[in-house]
């Protein structure tokens, strides 16, 4: 079984101070109490799936930039295994017709819609991680690469190899993941 996604308590407190929010406001907006957002923030409770739903609306990645816009082409336009997504809701932004073809799909079919149910055990052991690593801090860390093997999915399948997973910020500070397939 695939562990669950990661927190979100990171994402909801970056996307606080980048729009410094107090998090009674947070709380208003999201529906709960302040000292909830306290405690989604620090780890010690987690979100219920409505819940999430709408931390995610909120902190999730949106190409709202012509900056933004542009990488989103780059990835379209790459010549390798390429794709782009939401760092917290595995939402994808973009992809490369390389990895269109590899998962023998249109790319419209799949875009705005998360990947998080082709993820691999191999790639759910690293995003456990992650976190440790500092993954989803204020600033961006190093690059993670990492040896995957076969996810087993019709619809989206991910194949044995070495991947690298690059976090990157966009224009309105939300988290992107940009996943490319080395070999």
């Amino acid at each position: 079984m695939l562990t669950p996604q990661p927190s979100l308590g990171p994402a909801l407190r970056r996307w606080r101070v980048l729009n410094r929010v107090k998090q009674l406001h947070a709380a208003e907006l999201l529906g709960v109490a302040q000292s909830t957002i306290s405690r989604w923030e620090s780890g010690t409770q987690t979100m219920e799936l409505a819940q999430r739903a709408r931390v995610e609306a909120l902190v999730g990645a949106r190409l709202t930039s012509a900056g933004d816009a542009a990488l989103a082409r780059l990835v379209a336009q790459h010549g390798r295994g390429v794709h782009l997504m939401c760092d917290h809701s595995h939402r994808l932004l973009a992809l490369s017709p390389v990895r269109s073809a590899e998962w023998g799909c249109d790319a419209d079919d799949l875009m705005g819609k998360s990947l998080w149910p082709f993820i691999t055990e191999d790639l759910a052991r690293i995003e456990d991680g992650l976190e440790r690593l500092g993954w989803f801090d204020l600033a961006c860390p190093p690059a993670v690469e990492a040896e995957t093997r076969a996810n087993g999915s019709d619809l989206v399948p991910i194949r044995a190899s070495r991947c690298r997973l690059t976090r990157m910020l966009l224009s309105d500070g939300t988290a992107a993941r940009l996943v490319e397939t080395l070999r």
